[in-house]
């Protein structure tokens, strides 16, 4: 398979307003996605596709622009406004809509902007698609022009919390409320600002918001997945039982528990796997899925539940290709991305966080004393800024670092190297079971990579 030029491991993303992040690119992609979902379905004439956004000021810019494209190249557009990415997915598989675009850099600044796309189903396309995509928007002459009545039209769905919230909420167990709970809930200042506390206190919490003041420039700006410190503060001077954290497009989430622990996110995957054993949701034998970059104490810990453990590429569509290719219920990330393939095709922060609750009022216990037994690995991860991006395994000068660092390590933990997506940066991993000896290796390892291709 060629190699693709614009979409990265989460569609395409980069500096708004900077190829390929421009209106120009996201025209063309709203006419290459028309003209593609009309051409694999000859006998749909007028393509529908979902588009939403999160909160950044360049998201006016973008959303007009693809659905021009969409438009010109004749499907119909429904625009839903600030809408987390899994309520996208949803409302594009509930409407039998042809695709869903969602507008958003994630965790990136506001300057940062982004576009991911979803099939009729609700699941983010494969590569093959995507380099379809490409050679569209390269080659715009390969999609015949559309006039007169031939051309589309656009419209704003109004209620679309609604359909996004019943489902969400239709995930968490029914003999399960939040009546009495107090929740810190930090949105981002995202897309899910609005609708992921209406979805909470619909169920009974007394919620304390946070990043719920979008302005445009200040989505995931001190608050959000990536800085839970406020949250953090705010659980400690509310007492709440739980504090979760979303990011700007709503699709991970960090967790504190009461006495202000950030617990890993691994560690969430090791709690989801325990739930859904004891809710005969799995069966010993059944298989959760990871990442590489997922530690190797959860892959013990599953192992203990008698559980297998299987590692994909980092992103979690590749996690989502690989659960659905093998029959798996439960899959994740230790960022925070985590999917219950019953409930949603995507990750969702909303629905994570609704299955943290109900694991502590099934098995009666607080987030930390659930969460104790699950033991990780001391890991470290540095990302170091590159000037390129040759193949790893290219490099004699990193080859033989990692060589050494893993007979440091004695066979009792894991060194990876993988560049980022979406940034000129190489992400330095080293795990094992003596942590002097990780930030040690990780060091090391940095200084060659720097010296190498830095």
């Amino acid at each position: 398979m060629s190699e693709r030029k614009l979409f990265g491991t989460d569609g395409i993303r980069g500096k708004a307003n900077v190829y390929p992040m421009t209106a120009e690119v996201a025209t063309a992609l709203g006419r290459a996605v028309t003209h593609y979902f009309q051409s694999t379905n000859p006998t749909n004439t007028r393509p529908l596709i979902i588009v939403g956004k999160d909160t950044r000021l360049s998201c006016y810019m973008l959303e007009m622009a693809f659905a021009s494209g969409v438009c010109s190249q004749g499907g119909s557009v429904i625009l839903t406004g600030p809408l987390p990415t899994p309520g996208i997915a949803f409302v594009t598989h509930s409407m039998r809509a042809d695709a869903g675009i969602m507008i958003s850099a994630s965790h990136n600044p506001f300057q940062d902007n982004g576009i991911k796309i979803f099939d009729a189903k609700g699941f983010k396309l494969p590569d093959s698609v995507e380099l379809e995509l490409e050679r569209l928007i390269l080659n715009p002459d390969l999609m015949p022009v559309k006039t007169g009545s031939q051309l589309g039209n656009a419209e704003r769905l109004k209620e679309v919390y609604g359909r996004y919230i019943v489902q969400v909420k239709s995930a968490l167990g029914n003999d399960f409320d939040l009546e009495g709970m107090r929740i810190v809930l930090d949105c981002a200042n995202g897309a899910g600002y609005k609708v992921t506390p209406m979805m909470f206190q619909e169920l009974g919490a007394e919620v304390f918001p946070l990043g719920i003041s979008p302005n445009g420039e200040n989505i995931n700006k001190n608050v959000g997945s990536l800085h839970p410190e406020a949250a953090r503060a705010e659980v400690l001077k509310y007492r709440a039982d739980i504090g979760v954290c979303i990011d700007g497009d709503g699709d991970r989430l960090s967790v504190i528990d009461q006495e202000g622990t950030i617990v890993d996110g691994d560690k969430i995957i090791g709690l989801f796997a325990k739930l859904l054993l004891a809710r005969g949701e799995l069966k010993k034998g059944d298989t959760v899925v990871g990442t590489v970059m997922s530690n190797l104490g959860l892959e013990l810990y599953l192992k203990s539940l008698g559980l297998n453990f299987v590692r994909t590429k980092v992103g979690d569509r590749y996690i989502i290709e690989y659960m659905r290719s093998n029959g798996c219920i439960l899959g994740g990330e230790p960022s925070g991305h985590v999917i219950f393939s019953r409930h949603s095709t995507t990750g969702d922060g909303a629905l994570g966080a609704l299955k943290v609750i109900e694991a502590m009022k099934y098995f009666n216990m607080p987030l930390k004393d659930l969460v104790a037994e699950i033991e990780l690995f001391p890991q470290t991860i540095k990302n170091v800024m590159v000037k390129n991006k040759p193949a790893i395994e290219s490099v004699p000068g990193i080859q033989a670092g990692i060589k050494m660092a893993e007979d440091r390590l004695h066979g009792k933990g894991r060194v990876l190297l993988r560049y980022s997506g979406t940034e000129p940066l190489l992400r330095v991993m080293v795990e094992g079971n003596v942590a002097e000896t990780v930030e040690e290796e990780c060091n090391k390892l940095i200084d060659i990579v720097v010296k190498e291709i830095g």
